[in-house]
């Protein structure tokens, strides 16, 4: 856990603090001088004892504390924790070129993904948002990012492979990072692919965009070592993990192989449950509300149980 600051200079202003202390007392100062024109202030202070100047210093620790809060709140706290499933967001991005076709898992890769992801996305925590991408030689937002989890599920049993020539895992990653940068929680995008990247954008360059986002990318390679064969193509596709360790690697996430469907959803089950994460939560309204409620108490006191002798 750790706490920065928007605007750091506006700590300076914790250096009145001292002055606000003295100027406090001088001005106890005056008003018990004002007092003894008046009346015989050493026997009202043996009458009450110390209770006066206990009054007196419990308004000031009220009116310091709110001004250090009120500090703080200009300055931008931002509080920085370690979150859990619960604080993520996640984008869900599907490989649907035709490769996703292969034979290697039963009845084909696709159908393999989108049973997996589906049952991903019914187990996530229920403050979570998914949204879902599709990809081929470019990328299709099916679903952007919600809380209706069941439409999330929805399109993805209506996914079909798109009759798009290539895979472009780079602007897979580039678009899904795009629809999680208005997200306040920890952010993920979950790539399932073959991990052919042959057209497009360069999948170095999305790991890059994803990083630079606080972004972080969980792949899965959904195909055999020996490949398969996909319809009616004289072809086999096979697995690139250098590339998606790559882009894992770069973006502090984890790379999955998964040779079969157990496989496969062993390594969602395994991303679902990642816990280190850093996650932001801005303090300046709390801390805001804070202030005007201590001076408000301040007010209260000043005016009701702790009014000042005339």
């Amino acid at each position: 856990m750790k706490v920065t600051f928007l605007r750091p200079l506006y700590l300076t202003f914790l250096v009145s603090i001292p002055f606000f202390i003295v100027a406090h007392f001088l001005i106890l100062k005056h008003i018990r001088r004002r007092a003894l024109k008046f009346a015989n202030f050493e026997v009202l202070e043996r009458a009450l004892g110390k209770q006066l100047l206990n009054k007196n210093i419990i308004v000031l620790i009220v009116r310091l504390f709110a001004l250090i809060l009120f500090i703080l709140s200009t300055a931008g706290t931002t509080l920085w924790y370690t979150g859990n499933p619960s604080t993520y967001d996640f984008v869900v991005a599907i490989d649907a070129s035709s490769s996703m076709l292969a034979s290697d898992y039963a009845p084909n890769r696709i159908t393999a993904a989108k049973s997996a992801a589906t049952e991903f996305v019914d187990n996530l925590a229920f403050q979570s948002s998914v949204g879902l991408v599709s990809f081929a030689g470019t990328s299709f937002v099916e679903v952007d990012i919600t809380s209706d989890k069941v439409l999330v599920k929805d399109k993805i049993n209506e996914m079909i492979v798109r009759p798009v020539g290539g895979t472009d895992i780079g602007e897979a990653i580039t678009t899904g990072t795009n629809m999680l940068k208005g997200s306040e929680r920890a952010r993920a995008i979950v790539l399932l692919t073959d991990g052919q990247s042959n057209v497009g954008t360069d999948p170095k360059y999305g790991a890059e965009y994803a990083a630079n986002n606080q972004v972080t990318v969980f792949t899965i390679g959904v195909a055999t070592e020996t490949g398969g064969r996909f319809p009616r193509i004289d072809a086999i596709s096979k697995l690139d993990e250098g590339t998606l360790r790559m882009i894992a690697e770069n973006t502090g996430g984890a790379y999955y192989k998964a040779e079969n469907e157990e496989q496969l959803k062993f390594a969602f089950q395994q991303i679902s449950e990642t816990t280190e994460q850093l996650v932001s939560f801005n303090l300046q309204l709390s801390l805001m509300l804070a202030a005007l409620l201590l001076l408000f108490i301040e007010w209260g006191l000043i005016n009701t149980v702790y009014r000042t002798l005339p």
